[in-house]
């Protein structure tokens, strides 16, 4: 309560939290069709930028497409960390 007093941006209930949670208690049981460990670590990969992407109020589907797309033509690092959620701008 000290830190939500402290800075006032700060929400006073952690609703967004419980909704995540909520979408991995609800998709535990689907996971378990990934077939190994490998792919296991794709799928929590795959979720784990899926949603930043939905935080960033983006068409998940829009993003990933031309995520994928676009794949095939990086050339450093510093052009895959420009298709993260949080830095991407669609192609014109």
């Amino acid at each position: 309560m000290r830190r939500y007093c402290e800075d006032g941006c700060l929400e006073i209930d952690n609703n967004a939290s419980e909704r995540a949670l909520r979408l991995i208690a609800i998709g535990r049981k689907n996971w378990l069709c990934y077939g190994s460990e490998r792919g296991g670590r794709t799928g929590a990969v795959l979720h784990s930028i899926l949603a930043r992407a939905k935080r960033n109020s983006l068409n998940e589907y829009a993003y990933l497409g031309d995520v994928l797309d676009r794949l095939a033509d990086i050339g450093s690092e510093a052009e895959l960390h420009d298709l993260l959620p949080d830095r991407w701008k669609p192609k014109s």
